[in-house]
């Protein structure tokens, strides 16, 4: 046959539509958000290419609508994630032993899809089943994702260009094999994009997966599988199920051919994951690769020579984008004494001019939190604040889940340094800041180290630059991804590869080679061309 080493397409990042009023953009996403609001549909399960529907159906709604109704789900149990890891494992040898650059032709085709004809509908599924505005809908479903699918193939490329040197006579190869058995991608509710990247990064790789969604995010899981199916994927590699974590735990976590998971989600989940597989190490044929990204408390850190106009629209845009339900988003400032009644000023003014609602109104910037057990968490927050001593609202601290599930983006003042909203996770559009004494930011650096148990993203806000040059030194593990004069949220692929340590995940960075690298097993192989005929050394010879 004939063959070639080829050369993808070079990859750049897919440009951002700004959905300006009259744009064409906007008129497409706003008949697509039209039409899909006009229907209800079934959303089946995909196991080995089939749609799988069942009796037990559960409903879809808008969080910022929750009356109405968008479709329907199939609700599955064991046997269907069964059913999954046996189309999974029927896939496998066809899948891993087709030619790279034809995998690498299906999720090019696939960025190409998303990036024309199914841009309005995935960016319309995203805003009406995750509650995001137009832009960040854009960013996420349409910029990123079509950015992880091209810069995956690049990468891809160039693990596979590594090769090792030879000697005389001698040829040494590598190759790169993809895991033995399948690859389990349970993936969030937050971002369209890590829900696309999750199983496809380790299918690019000739892996063969079971893909389990968040619940809240199957409406537009069902567009992605749509989108993959016209792209060309084969049956069975990527298999869809909708199942409890349980019960897919249950099954999958006991598989001997389970290769591994790709995981983003709570800390305390992926850390029981981790420990039931722990606890069946024996069973599998190979130890399996166990790639997380978990939870944060992210951070803005600000010296006394910062301005303070930048640091309040870091804090407006890094905590209150997305209702602050983004992995990085910005859950805890540190403002110096000098700065704060102008930042505090300056915030509220941002914060009066926010407005809240459906994200069918493209006017409003923030819009209702993913679900009632969302909502509910976040308003037992801010009660508990309502009944501290310790803690002033500067801002909001209203909610309301009467028609969506809306909450007022909420800023604490917190005269503890490690009250609860400074260290623990909520996950939603909350901010706590604490004021220190301006003359005091390196004890302020230590503080913040060792406040929590996440370390995922952070940024520092200074014009001096011996005082950033310190923050980026002494805060070398509190981060993964560190940001100096920035918010620290908007990662973009090829540009900052996300991820973070400690208690946010295993850092093995989403949207970079080293992720790849997580799916593939090496193999070495050495060819002598002359194999020696006899087994004698010159050093045994005689003098």
């Amino acid at each position: 046959m004939a063959t070639g080493f080829f050369n993808v397409p070079v990859a750049k990042n897919e440009k951002i539509l700004n959905y300006a009023p009259g744009s064409p953009e906007r008129a497409e996403l706003q008949a697509a958000l039209t039409e899909a609001r006009s229907k209800q549909i079934d959303t089946p399960m995909i196991i080995g290419g089939k749609e799988v529907r069942t009796d037990n159906k559960k409903p879809m709604s808008p969080p910022h609508d929750h009356q109405h109704i968008l479709g329907h789900y199939s609700q599955g149990d064991a046997s269907h994630v069964q059913l999954a890891i046996d189309a999974a494992m029927a896939a496998k040898k066809q899948w891993a032993d087709m030619g790279w650059e034809h995998r690498a032709s299906i999720f090019l085709k696939a960025a190409e899809l998303i990036s024309g004809p199914y841009r309005a509908k995935l960016n319309a599924a995203t805003m009406l089943g995750q509650s995001k505005n137009a832009l960040q809908a854009e960013i996420d479903a349409a910029c990123e994702l079509i950015d992880f699918l091209r810069f995956n193939v690049q990468y891809m490329t160039e693990i596979y260009a590594q090769q090792p040197e030879s000697s005389p006579g001698v040829w040494n190869r590598l190759e790169q094999r993809p895991l033995e058995g399948f690859v389990f991608a349970l993936t969030p509710f937050n971002f369209t994009a890590i829900a696309g990247n999750l199983p496809t990064s380790a299918a690019m790789m000739g892996n063969t997966i079971v893909w389990k969604p968040s619940n809240t995010q199957i409406y537009s899981a069902n567009v992605l599988m749509e989108i993959f199916k016209e792209a060309g994927m084969p049956d069975g590699v990527i298999n869809l199920v909708f199942v409890s974590g349980p019960v897919a735990g249950d099954v999958i976590f006991s598989d001997k051919d389970f290769g591994g998971i790709h995981f983003t989600g709570s800390t305390g989940v992926f850390q029981h994951i981790w420990k039931t597989i722990g606890e069946n190490i024996y069973k599998y044929r190979s130890y399996p690769r166990i790639v997380g990204e978990t939870g944060g408390k992210d951070f803005i850190m600000v010296h006394k020579s910062s301005n303070a106009r930048e640091v309040a629209t870091a804090i407006s845009r890094g905590a209150f984008e997305y209702q602050g339900q983004k992995c990085s988003a910005a859950s805890r400032a540190y403002i110096p004494s000098n700065l704060w009644e102008d930042v505090k000023k300056y915030v509220q003014e941002d914060l009066a001019s926010m407005k809240m609602g459906p994200t069918e109104d493209f006017g409003n910037f923030i819009n209702a939190v993913i679900d009632e057990k969302s909502f509910d968490n976040i308003a037992q927050y801010i009660d508990a604040a309502k009944n501290s001593d310790d803690v002033e609202f500067i801002a909001g601290g209203n909610y309301d889940k009467s028609e969506g599930y809306f909450v007022e983006p909420t800023v604490l003042l917190s005269k503890d340094p490690k009250y609860a909203t400074m260290c623990e996770e909520v996950f939603g559009p909350l901010l706590t800041i604490y004021v220190y004494p301006e003359d005091d930011f390196e004890a302020t650096l230590d503080l913040l180290d060792s406040t929590s148990i996440y370390a995922l993203t952070g940024s520092i806000f200074s014009n001096d630059r011996y005082a950033a040059e310190l923050a980026t030194k002494r805060l070398e593990q509190s981060a993964g991804n560190f940001y100096i004069n920035d918010k620290p949220t908007g990662a973009v692929v090829g540009q900052q590869p996300f991820g973070g340590a400690r208690g946010s995940g295993t850092n093995d960075k989403a949207g970079s080679m080293i992720n790849l690298l997580r799916w593939v097993s090496p193999r070495t192989i050495k060819e002598t061309f002359v194999p020696p005929t006899d087994y004698r050394y010159p050093f045994l010879g005689e003098d």
